[in-house]
């Protein structure tokens, strides 16, 4: 396991131990779920507009209920 150091001032350090203390988990957890998340977040956020830009360039749409039926083949 890589252990992974950074700088921040007492002020930010207290803050971020009373958050990982009031939500139950270590700090270490707290980087690594906030850390992830972000990730995920971007990758989300890359894929959408990957999606909208085929959208845009070959628009296409289809009902609820068409959907519906796709869905359950």
């Amino acid at each position: 396991m890589t252990v992974v150091s950074l700088r921040i001032d007492n002020q930010e350090e207290q803050l971020i131990k009373e958050y990982a203390k009031a939500n139950n988990i270590s700090v270490s957890a707290l980087f690594r779920n906030a850390v992830l998340e972000k990730i995920e977040d971007e990758i989300d956020l890359s894929l959408y507009n990957q999606a909208m830009s085929e959208h845009k360039e070959n628009p296409q749409s289809i009902s609820f209920e068409d959907m519906l039926k796709e869905l359950a083949d």
